[in-house]
């Protein structure tokens, strides 16, 4: 792979600089490799890991189920991802206003997705405060971005979190998730026995109490 320029855009900032995205593991510009513009993930100096192979070898697992950015290439310092246009969750839902129709639609498929990395027994680590590591397009695709803190280790809690997090995170206020469900008790329920048992049914009845799209799978 040959990075032939860097492009400073995004809804982040480094010292003013404008970039894609910003962790405790690297820094996500836009850039020009092999001729084509992509995502490139650029491992920090002060990284707690000597390598990001670990993080891509999980993205990678992740795309094998239609989830996350499409990996490309990686080395030591470097993720290569296919870019995905989209802004952070959170001014998804601030500067666009997103219809009730819509906004259902994104939570159902971003469910889905979180379902599938359930499935293969890969947690995120940061869907319960997810503004930042999922973006959304302006017509309300999302996609699960960021696998420096996945772990095959931890036990999986993709959908209880992202759940949680649309029902009683700051966000269920500007996308008014919590008027979506006739039971907040009924929901908890769900996701109890989600979390004993992570099976179609089970996962099933999580998207009716929420009244999402059951046909989904």
């Amino acid at each position: 792979m040959c990075v032939s320029a860097i492009r400073f855009d995004g809804s982040s900032r480094i010292e003013g600089i404008p970039v894609l995205g910003k962790g405790c593991v690297g820094v996500v510009t836009q850039a020009i490799v092999d001729g084509e513009l992509v995502a490139l993930k650029i491992r920090r100096m002060d990284a707690d890991r000597p390598s990001m192979m670990e993080e891509a070898r999980l993205l990678r697992l992740a795309n094998a189920v239609g989830v996350g950015p499409d990996l490309i290439g990686a080395t030591r310092n470097f993720t290569v991802m296919k870019l995905f246009r989209g802004l952070p969750l959170f001014r998804w839902a601030e500067y666009l206003h997103p219809g009730k129709t819509t906004v259902k639609s994104t939570m159902a498929n971003l469910l889905l997705a979180c379902f599938r990395l359930d499935a293969v027994g890969l947690d995120h680590g940061e869907l319960s405060h997810a503004p930042r590591n999922v973006l959304v397009s302006k017509g309300g695709r999302p996609c699960i971005v960021d696998f420096e803190s996945a772990s095959m280790v931890r036990r999986v809690a993709n959908v209880t979190s992202l759940v949680q997090y649309f029902l009683f995170g700051s966000i269920s206020k500007n996308l008014h998730t919590s008027n979506m469900v006739a039971s907040k008790k009924e929901v908890v329920k769900a996701l109890g026995a989600y979390k004993r048992e992570g099976s179609v049914e089970n996962f099933q009845s999580v998207l009716r109490v929420l009244r999402l799209n059951e046909s989904l799978l």
